[in-house]
């Protein structure tokens, strides 16, 4: 079973995947798949969030 800090690192790293996509949809006016994106986007926020981890350094796209 996976611990605290090795499930914090792969939220992190799935926010950060999702923010990379999103910020090339938004690129391409890509409108529908960016708002896609944003439902896993908000929902990895809002894990993160609850687990303490401090967003001001690694959320780029500020929703």
């Amino acid at each position: 079973m996976p611990d605290s800090l090795e499930v914090a690192k792969d939220t992190i790293e799935q926010f950060q995947k999702i923010q990379r996509h999103m910020l090339i949809a938004g690129k391409e006016n890509a409108t529908e798949t960016y708002e896609s994106l944003k439902e896993d986007y908000l929902s990895l926020k809002a894990i993160l969030n609850v687990a303490g981890v401090n967003l001001t350094d690694i959320d780029r796209i500020k929703e």
